[in-house]
């Protein structure tokens, strides 16, 4: 192995087969998967140096890029307060902190004045992320719950980076630690209704979350019950507290099908009672309601339908709303007065407001939708954790439009803008947002959400950047980046590309990109490009790309399917040797992977189909954009090998010039799937991206 950090790492060739449906693999780099191994760390560590020294000359820029980042950010800020019961519960950040505070002050009738780096009389502070991070490599919080009184605060500690979290139970008025006895946990905390008792979930070693515990405060962690366990591989399992504090909500899910129970929190010992059964190919999602249950559901209708439920027959469900043309309905959330309905519409997410009536039926003629008339804007509820409440607290954002809070009186209709998030050195009127549409091979028309500066001309000079996701149902909507702004004041247009495999356009447009319509995504991506460039909004030879995780996957298949449309790839985290991971249901998320992807292992049509576009395994002797990938060690959903193993076997195939397109390889070897913790670093990790992206579209100096 060379170590040489101005010779590019060139990791020993270890031939591994791998053999399924008559066809056999050689692979050479699969050696590379034990990140206990010392040589797979060294290799690791030569990369690094390696990216170090070709990208030692973009110091002064990344440096920039960091002022900037910094000055589009008002550094000591606070959220808008969120009262729960009596109390008003606040995050706070200082200038020159990594991580925030968790404060709350009594509720004294009105929402509290508030102002950054000042805090109230009788303002407690429950959590000091920064001081708790001290001499942590890696910090992150898992999820805050106080308890139903207000005394405790359970939350969750992650020092690896592996999304395994110790739990700690705090008494707020001492800031004594109580407990601490629980580790090794998934996300999801809730306490029972007298507090003695904190349900928990589990991972195995897969990676799945698939039980639920509970634990009494103060006893040993090894006598913690378990309440269920998901035994299915397919399904992850997990839970809420009801809006009203009475129940335990519990679901478990698949891709394309839920499960549901019931537990009694003020009978926290109980077992949990089944709601909504499973039944193949239906996905719901379930909302205590008080005197009902409400279910956001596929049976038999592609936009999803809202029905309502007794508690004594949570299976027995009645459509109280269906969506509509061109509508996905999403998840609801109930109050004692009205139902709040996320859904999609016309490819944008929004809220509905549905009224109740005093013997809490729904009001659905009375139904309206929060709506700003922005043609880009993403309105998704806010949080609105009080039962009683009488008004809906919402976010705006859009990709010119900081995030915003706003909050609509549900019984008048009045909306006050609580709070638009600060944004230094930002005036909108520079920038121009719009949706613009490419057509994709087979005809159909693919969005794209689009922003610039008002004086950059579609004169086919521009250089561009196409961001892009397209699986899960996860929809990238337009928001509020400030990073994009270093872009934006360089010339840079940007795009997003709402691919099919994601969730944007409803249901059909997740189902025509996933399994066997996989591919929709890949070639959607490329008729995204082609529009940008065909249209004289970017220039040929000056349009990058991005994609994450399985966004990362996006990347290597549009690098192999048309190399020539893109200067410049940078793919995080990328899930890029997905043949392989798929292959092996020891893998952590495999077998539930399998309803998104095909099942290859046990299905040779689903195997010669994947081996058609994994990255990995399809890279060409053609010149290839630079590539720049980044990863971290830890990383519990897309191992650290994927791009290990594409990066060398790119460097051994292409035909490019690398030292004018470098293909870069990045390891973080202390952080999990969301890179390093903390603002800063995040700062730091994210101008050494984008300096290197932008000089390879030659877009290093603001215009």
């Amino acid at each position: 192995m060379t170590t040489d950090p101005i010779t590019a790492p060139r990791p020993p060739l270890r031939p591994t087969e791998r053999s399924f449906h008559g066809d056999t693999v050689v692979d050479p780099y699969e050696w590379m998967r034990d990140k206990t191994d010392p040589e797979v760390i060294a290799h690791l560590e030569a990369e690094n140096a390696y990216a170090d020294a070709r990208t030692a000359h973009l110091a002064p820029l990344r440096s920039t890029l960091v002022d900037e980042f910094v000055g589009h950010t008002q550094e000591t800020d606070l959220s808008v307060p969120v009262r729960r019961d009596g109390w008003w519960y606040i995050t706070r950040t200082t200038a020159g902190n990594d991580y925030p505070a968790f404060t709350r002050v009594a509720d004294a009738g009105t929402l509290p004045q508030v102002e950054p780096g000042v805090l109230l009389a009788g303002e407690q502070v429950l959590v000091d992320a920064q001081a708790e991070a001290a001499g942590a490599e890696f910090y992150s919080l898992g999820g805050l719950a106080p308890s139903p009184d207000h005394t405790l605060l359970a939350y969750a500690v992650d020092t690896a980076g592996d999304e395994r979290f110790t739990i700690r139970v705090k008494d707020i008025a001492s800031g004594e630690v109580l407990d601490e006895a629980v580790t090794q946990a998934g996300y999801g905390l809730a306490f029972s209704t007298d507090q003695q008792w904190l349900f928990y979930a589990r991972v195995d070693d897969a990676w799945r979350q698939h039980q639920i515990w509970r634990h009494r405060i103060g006893s040993p962690g090894a006598q913690d019950e378990l309440v269920l366990e998901e035994e299915d591989e397919r399904f992850m399992i997990g839970f809420d507290r009801s809006r009203d504090g009475s129940t335990l909500v519990i679901q478990a899910g698949s891709t394309s099908t839920t499960d549901a129970w019931l537990l009694d929190l003020a009978d926290p010992t109980s077992a949990p009672v089944p709601a909504g059964g499973r039944r193949d190919g239906v996905d719901y999602s379930l909302e205590h309601a008080g005197d009902r249950l409400l279910v956001v559901h596929n049976h038999g209708t592609q936009g999803f339908a809202l029905a309502q439920a007794p508690l004594t027959d949570p299976a027995a469900w009645e459509d109280l709303l269906v969506a509509g043309e061109g509508e996905r309905l999403l998840a609801v959330e109930a109050f004692a007065s009205f139902v709040a309905l996320e859904l999609r519409s016309a490819g944008l997410a929004s809220v509905r407001i549905i009224p109740r009536a005093a013997d809490g039926s729904l009001l659905a003629e009375k139904a309206r939708d929060l709506s700003h008339g922005g043609d880009l804007d993403t309105v998704e509820l806010d949080a609105n954790p009080n039962w009683d409440q009488t008004t809906v607290r919402y976010q705006l954002t859009s990709m010119l439009t900081p995030t915003t809070i706003a909050e609509t009186d549900v019984a008048g209709g009045e909306v006050t803008i609580l709070r638009v998030t600060p944004v230094p050195n930002y005036d909108p009127s520079r920038y121009v947002e719009r949706r613009e549409w490419a057509r994709a091979d087979d005809g159909t028309a693919i969005p794209l959400s689009v922003v610039a500066r008002r004086e950059v001309a579609a004169d086919a000079t521009a250089p561009g950047y196409l961001y892009g996701y397209g699986s899960y149902e996860m929809s990238i909507d337009p928001s509020f980046v400030p990073t994009r702004l270093s872009l934006l004041d360089r010339g840079v247009v940007i795009a997003i590309a709402h691919v099919r495999g994601g969730g944007e356009m409803g249901r059909d447009w997740y189902e025509h990109g996933k399994l066997l319509e996989k591919k929709n995504s890949f070639s959607d991506f490329v008729a995204a490009a082609r529009h940008l460039t065909e249209s004289g909004l970017v220039a040929e030879g000056r349009l990058s790309a991005e994609g994450r995780s399985a966004g990362g996957l996006l990347m290597g298949a549009i690098a192999n399917l048309a190399p020539e449309r893109f200067r410049a790839v940078l793919a995080g985290v990328p899930f890029v040797d997905t043949l392989t991971t798929i292959l092996d249901p020891s893998l952590p998320l495999t077998v539930g992977e399998w309803e998104e992807w095909g099942d290859p292992l046990h299905d040779p049509d689903v195997y010669a189909y994947m081996k058609e576009y994994t990255p990995y395994e399809n890279v060409k002797a053609v010149q290839y954009p630079a590539i720049f990938a980044a990863t971290s060690l830890n990383d519990t959903r897309v191992f650290f090998v994927e791009p290990a193993k594409w990066v060398a076997r790119l460097r051994e195939t292409v035909t490019s010039d690398q030292a004018e397109r470098p293909i870069l390889f990045r390891c973080e070897m202390v952080a999990g799937h969301g890179g390093r913790s903390g603002r800063y670093r995040k700062w730091e990790q994210r101008a050494d991206e984008l300096a290197w992206l932008l000089e390879q579209i030659g877009a290093t100096e603001p215009l």
